[in-house]
């Protein structure tokens, strides 16, 4: 693997050093991170696809066009794309959409609740 691409482990923790991130195991062992308890922006290994998470609507057609990335299987209403290990775009790329996944699910929440996870 090159330097530039992130492996499951680097994204777990780039996922959990978001503001209000949690991890947990759902659906026989799959590491879902979510923010506001159940809130989830990121999935490894949804039915076998590596790595899922949501991005903007406006830009889920021209991601899904990109080689090695999908829609999402039972995501991709909710604008989420998938791709499998190694992943088709560089560190920086990855981390930028990793974030940008965890805010749109944070400006979703109540105003209450982004107290402290708007970035």
């Amino acid at each position: 693997m090159s330097e530039r691409n992130m492996s499951e482990t680097q994204v777990a923790a780039f996922c959990l050093s978001l503001p209000g991130a949690r991890e947990d195991y759902k659906w026989g062992g799959i590491r879902v991170f979510s923010v506001a308890g159940n809130k989830m922006f990121a999935v490894l290994d949804l039915a076998g696809a590596g790595l899922s998470f949501k991005v903007a609507d406006e830009l889920f057609l021209g991601y899904c066009d990109r080689p090695g990335v999908r829609p999402a299987p039972y995501l991709a209403r909710a604008r989420w794309i998938s791709m499998a290990s190694p992943y088709p775009m560089g560190r920086e790329e990855l981390c930028d959409l990793l974030q940008r996944s965890h805010q749109l699910v944070v400006r979703r929440l109540p105003k209450r609740l982004q107290v402290g996870l708007v970035i």
